[in-house]
């Protein structure tokens, strides 16, 4: 579908979004300035936490910004947006409906005659290749075609912006890609009402695959980075050298470059400067990667090529990447991720060494100093995980700080720093103290590495 630059549908003007949480205010969106015109297929990509899906909730009108413009053809938008509408990744149906009441239901809700609705639902159905379909039950759909139902609901409104919230994350490999491609021919060819779309994504071949222009954004606060062209024509072949070149290049971009380290650290709560969160990753994980690096001729590899290469998702990579950025067991250099001499040592150390060596890299790591410290000069050397949990939140968002003090427990732990005994909730300082339970808070059951 043709983009008409000269007929903007959104544009967001210095939006900003700030919580609060008692005297601390947390910015998960600083200064986004975004538009979208008719014809353009847009994708919001990023890490998690960058804010992506409030940005989406703010543009349908679901949620007002603590600061900034959203216009919707040049007007200031109040409430709801009655031109756009969301598909999230959850498929959100009623199960004691039918297909065809699914779609005949969004239509009823915009106030929609009768006689019009019914035709306009069973076409919309038929369109997406629900037909024959009509009288089942979500209970008797896989979850492509449960999908396809949210997709033809949220059409049935005949929306000017389609928003879609990662929609096909919550599906299997073929249905998604099954998915992926029905919908591409129904923009392009013009089968559907819809304007323009803007969709979330976390897969970056999933951004190139279908988005006309691809927003990247970063997290800690939540911000736009940098914008891709994609022109390349549809259907597009995923394996030909200019979709990898797309791919490679926005890869770059999501993983930077390895910053001094003052910079990269961060500083410790309290300290001023910005508090680094520690990625949460399995330490199996960061040696599975360094293994794979230290296996290679040049210890180095073009980071488009790990998801694939590693089987894991791209989300999962760059908190991988970041990991072991923060410890100096590699560096990121022009969209290549390299094994340093450190990072060579770990991943051909033995057990034990590995742990030292950790030992001897986190110890740098200003939250790792921070609670160290804290433990050292506490009664017997230990803290109430909710006393911890409760300074981390001066810090972080609760829920974040929750993960935080995980990840902390999680390294200190391995590296023989700290212990924990879920059965009092008590952190204590070192390995000597009794161990009670293993289970870190909120994962139940699992083993931590």
């Amino acid at each position: 579908m043709a983009t008409n630059h000269t007929n903007a549908l959104l544009k967001l003007r210095h939006v900003q979004q700030i919580y609060t949480s008692g005297q601390r205010r947390f910015t998960a969106l600083q200064d986004v300035n975004l538009t979208v015109s008719e014809g353009e297929f847009v994708a919001l990509l990023g890490p998690s936490g960058c804010g992506k899906s409030t940005l989406l909730r703010i543009i349908t009108g679901l949620q007002k910004p603590s600061e900034g413009k959203v216009l919707y053809r040049d007007q200031p938008l109040k409430d709801v947006n009655p031109h756009a509408t969301i598909v999230f990744q959850t498929f959100a149906l009623f199960p004691w409906l039918s297909v065809f009441e699914n779609v005949d239901l969004a239509l009823k809700a915009r106030e929609i005659p009768s006689n019009i609705r019914t035709s306009r639902a069973l076409d919309l159905i038929d369109r997406v290749g629900l037909g024959g379909f009509e009288t089942a039950y979500p209970r008797e759909l896989s979850g492509g075609m449960r999908q396809k139902v949210g997709f033809a609901r949220a059409m049935a409104v005949e929306p000017e912006l389609l928003c879609l919230d990662e929609p096909f994350s919550a599906l299997d490999v073929l249905s998604a890609e099954s998915l992926r491609g029905e919908l591409m021919e129904l923009w392009t060819s013009g089968s559907i009402p819809t304007k323009a779309i803007l969709m979330v994504s976390h897969s970056i071949e999933e951004a190139v695959f279908m988005a006309d222009r691809i927003v990247v954004m970063d997290k800690e606060p939540g911000r736009i980075i940098a914008e891709v062209k994609v022109e390349l024509p549809h259907p597009r072949q995923r394996k030909s050298d200019e979709f990898q070149r797309v791919v490679d290049e926005v890869y770059g971009m999501l993983a930077g470059q390895t910053e001094p380290e003052a910079i990269e650290l961060g500083t410790a709560p309290g300290e001023q400067g910005h508090t680094r969160a520690l990625p949460k990753i399995a330490i199996s994980d960061l040696a599975g990667l360094l293994e794979y690096l230290s296996e290679l001729p040049t210890n180095r590899q073009d980071i488009y090529r790990l998801p694939q290469e590693l089987k894991v998702d791209s989300n999962h990579i760059f908190s991988l990447i970041e990991a072991s950025e923060i410890l100096g067991f590699v560096y990121v250099k022009k969209g290549d991720i390299i094994l340093t001499s450190l990072g060579e040592t770990f991943a051909e150390a033995s057990i034990q060494a590995r742990k030292e060596i950790f030992a001897t890299r986190i110890r740098r790591l200003p939250l790792v100093r921070w609670l160290t410290t804290m433990l050292t000069h506490s009664e017997n050397h230990a803290l109430d995980w909710d006393v911890i949990h409760a300074a981390l939140e001066l810090e972080f968002p609760k829920d974040e700080a929750e993960k935080q003090l995980d990840t902390l427990i999680n390294w200190g732990r391995y590296a023989e720093l700290i212990s924990y005994n879920d059965d009092k909730a008590l952190v204590y300082l070192g390995v000597s103290q009794g161990q009670g339970s293993v289970r870190v808070r909120g994962q139940s059951g699992s083993h931590l590495d």
